[in-house]
């Protein structure tokens, strides 16, 4: 019988980190999760260390890190590499204020052409549509 460390199966491991036993197995291919021996009985076994690390990939990609930036991450898990550690959550954090920056652009421009539209008296021409049509840039 299994010790109460690692005592679940993969589906118990799933519900347990609110993952589908689908995510769990691809993150197996991708090397972030390990995929424990197959015992004689045939039911491999997982345990709460296999939860933490499922609980970081999924918070790790909730902050934004793609699955390559994960694996990296979970490589430099052990302390001794904080400045590593730094340098990633600096780019991320780059990138991410890129994207703030595009978005407000974007919310700029519909703005505008709600506004436009909201101004727009007659059904002849819809000047969202029109400059969709024309390319807004």
């Amino acid at each position: 019988m299994p010790d109460k460390a690692n005592s679940l199966t993969i589906g118990g491991l799933a519900e347990a980190a609110n993952v589908s036993v689908e995510t769990i197995r691809y993150y197996q291919r991708r090397g972030l999760i390990p995929e424990p021996q197959r015992p004689p009985s045939g039911i491999r076994r997982y345990g709460i260390t296999d939860i933490d690390r499922l609980k970081f990939v999924k918070t790790s990609q909730q902050l934004g890190f793609s699955l390559d930036e994960i694996h990296e991450l979970l490589q430099l898990d052990d302390g001794a590499h904080c400045h590593e550690v730094s340098v990633l959550a600096e780019r991320k954090l780059h990138d991410v204020r890129e994207k703030i920056n595009k978005l407000r652009q974007i919310e700029a421009v519909l703005n505008n052409l709600v506004d436009q539209c909201c101004a727009q008296d007659s059904n002849i021409s819809c000047p969202l549509i029109a400059s969709l049509h024309e390319g807004v840039g």
